[in-house]
C-alpha cells in the first residue's frame, strides 16, 4: 500500500509500507494491505512503519491528527511531529 504522512509544513512520509500501527483516540490500531476504508482521529503519539521505503520498521513520534484509509493508500495528516 501506499502510505504518506503530511504535516502543514512539510511531507514526512511518501513511499510504500506493508503495515501502519497508529496511536488511534480509542487506543492503538494497525492498517494493512486491503484494510476497509476508514476515517480516524489520531491521539499524540508512536506512529509505527513496516515494510516502507527502507524495508524494515520505522518509528516516529506525531502531534495529533487524522487517518483516512481507502484503496490501499494511507494519508496520515499529523497536526505536528515530536522530537524524541
Amino acid at each position: 500500500m501506499t502510505l504518506e504522512i503530511l504535516t502543514p509544513d512539510k511531507t514526512v512520509y511518501e513511499g510504500e509500507a506493508t503495515s501502519v500501527t497508529l496511536p488511534g483516540t480509542l487506543g492503538f490500531f494497525e492498517i494493512l494491505n486491503n484494510h476497509a476504508p476508514i476515517i480516524s482521529t489520531l491521539e499524540d503519539g508512536k506512529v509505527t512503519v513496516r515494510g516502507g521505503n527502507a524495508g524494515k520498521e520505522q518509528t516516529l513520534f506525531i502531534k495529533g491528527g487524522v487517518v483516512e484509509a481507502s484503496n490501499n493508500k494511507v494519508v496520515i495528516l499529523a497536526e505536528g511531529i515530536l522530537e524524541k
